[in-house]
């Protein structure tokens, strides 16, 4: 699975859409996705993408109010953020933990290319 990322602004918020008191975040496959869709949308001019990870998703959802945050995965950058599919949390940290990272070079003390002999 590719990275996901979210809108944030330099201060730390997130961007999210209000949803009768509740938060919905839209999730995003690219940068290039996030800033397509902060385009389109005016309240995003301040935000830019940033990749999610664990330490995020965890500000994003206390354990106290898990049921108040929903996220959207948006598809399409350019339609409006509402139209995307709906991922609770739990499931963005399964399909978040299921992801593989290598680390190049990490066997290789000289920070020169890796060999594989």
């Amino acid at each position: 699975m590719s990275d996901i990322y979210v809108m944030q602004r330099a201060n730390g918020d997130v961007f999210a859409l209000d949803d009768h008191g509740g938060f919905r975040v839209p999730l995003f496959n690219s940068s290039s996705d996030g800033f397509l869709a902060r385009l389109r949308n005016f309240g995003m001019l301040l935000f830019k993408p940033v990749q999610l990870d664990a330490s995020l998703l965890e500000q994003l959802v206390p354990s106290s109010t898990a049921a108040e945050v929903d996220f959207l995965l948006v598809s399409d950058p350019l339609i409006n953020l509402n139209r995307g599919r709906l991922v609770q949390p739990a499931q963005l940290a399964v399909l978040m933990e299921s992801r593989i990272k290598l680390k190049p070079g990490s066997a290789n003390t000289t920070g020169g290319e890796p060999s594989y002999d």
